[in-house]
């Protein structure tokens, strides 16, 4: 008795001095380090590489994060789950993993056959002719296919500790070796290419240093395990992904390839990253305060889960609105300044708009998702992306109005569906799914 007695006094000493639920912090810095070294590598490569050659390098950066997270994230989110419902009925992992590496294996093979088949188009559209880039992006599928698996056994096993490790140790590889190719003075786009596509491959090293007997045996994993909801969990990931970059990716692909349109390419993807500063403090918020809305939805404490999110929305929205005043007023200078790029205050503060529109999109979506509502998410981010091709399509000549139009817009609409969606729920009686909520908190896989 004396011996429990000391061990819940202890566990109440340790909450007291660390209020944050498990991971919170390990988590928290390794967003942190991740989200300023992105900053750091494109800052570094802005000004190492013409803005020619600079402009094909944003694009790989853009298809890379669209497609890899797109594809991937959903891997992480049901490994993630699986494995925490199997830690908390005490049974072994190592079945899903094995079962899990199949289907991560198989998703890899298929998404770098469709890119091969596409590769001339990709390479003359939106890589300027270098194969190089081709190679590069390839090769950042491998990395981010075993990277977002591994975070997700790591996740779902309770390593939050090492999750932290591979976000930050990932990013701060890329920033070094960039700074390392400007030192040298490289001045073409290959090896910047291969910069951005294999740390993540490097950083399974530092993350799984010292992990031995991280999973056990246990019961055959079935597809149905791992499987319930990636269809939707992978459609949406796809969708919301194309719609946070669907700026840059328009511009590229509606460019004739002029040095005038590089400029062009070049200039608008560093406004979009200034733009996102907003989106990358969200993800930090969300990490200090979506493991909390867990807890309660795992006691079935709906009432305080709600109040929690209203919490949430409020910091989401008063982020937002700052970011966006901010672009609106000293965004030209900013961006001039960290990227060396010429937009007016217009540009800027409209894609600032549309990005703090998305963030709270983002935030309902994945209150949606824990009332396991997959299908509706991927519904509203097709919802966005239709939206953003007819906007784009008839607003105009002026081909940045028309982008900008066509991201606020887009966002807008997908906001209003997910708020209709999220009310809709509620008003049904929907009940927190707890194995959604871990889904949920990690859905919030978004590159500067």
């Amino acid at each position: 008795m004396s011996s429990s007695l000391s061990t819940t006094s202890l566990r109440s000493r340790a909450t007291a001095r660390n209020p944050l639920p498990e991971g919170t912090l390990s988590v928290g810095a390794g967003l942190i380090i991740s989200g300023l070294a992105a900053y750091g590598f494109l800052s570094i490569a802005s000004h190492a590489l013409e803005k020619s050659v600079f402009a094909p390098l944003s694009l790989l950066w853009t298809v890379t994060f669209v497609l890899a997270p797109g594809f991937f994230l959903p891997i992480e989110q049901e490994v993630g789950r699986a494995l925490a419902h199997r830690r908390a009925i005490g049974q072994g992992g190592l079945p899903v993993v094995r079962r899990a590496a199949v289907l991560a294996g198989g998703l890899l093979a298929i998404v770098s056959v469709v890119v091969l088949a596409v590769s001339p188009l990709i390479v003359d559209k939106l890589f300027k002719g270098r194969w190089s880039l081709l190679i590069a992006l390839l090769i950042a599928f491998g990395g981010y296919a075993a990277g977002h698996f591994t975070r997700g056994t790591l996740s779902g096993t309770g390593q939050f500790g090492p999750y932290g490790v591979y976000m930050g140790a990932e990013g701060l590889l890329r920033v070094a070796a960039c700074a390392a190719l400007a030192i040298a003075g490289v001045s073409y786009v290959g090896p910047y290419g291969l910069a951005v596509s294999l740390p993540p491959i490097f950083a399974l090293a530092f993350a799984l240093r010292g992990q031995r007997g991280l999973l056990q045996p246990g019961p055959e994993a079935s597809w149905a395990e791992i499987t319930p909801n990636l269809g939707w969990l992978l459609a949406g990931s796809v969708l919301g992904q194309t719609l946070v970059n669907a700026g840059p990716l328009t511009v590229g692909l509606l460019s004739d390839g002029s040095a005038h349109d590089d400029e062009l390419v070049a200039d608008f993807f560093k406004g979009v990253l200034l733009a996102r500063v907003p989106l990358f403090l969200f993800q930090a918020v969300q990490a200090a305060l979506l493991p909390k809305l867990a807890q309660l939805a795992a006691h079935g404490e709906l009432t305080e889960f709600r109040k929690g999110f209203r919490k949430l929305l409020i910091v989401v929205v008063a982020i937002g609105a700052l970011g966006t005043f901010c672009a609106f007023t000293i965004g030209p200078v900013v961006v001039e300044l960290a990227f060396d790029a010429d937009l007016g205050h217009r540009t800027l503060g409209l894609v600032a708009l549309a990005s703090a529109v998305y963030m709270v999109a983002l935030a309902i979506a994945q209150a949606v998702i824990a009332l396991h509502g997959h299908a509706k998410v991927a519904y509203g981010w097709l919802i966005g992306v239709i939206a953003f091709v007819g906007v784009t399509a008839i607003a105009g000549d002026d081909l940045l109005l028309r982008v900008e139009i066509g991201l606020v817009s887009a966002t807008s609409l997908a906001l209003v569906y997910f708020a209709w969606a999220l009310r809709s729920q509620l008003r049904a009686g929907a009940t927190i799914d707890e194995g959604s909520v871990v889904e949920a908190l990690h859905d919030i896989a978004v590159e500067p």
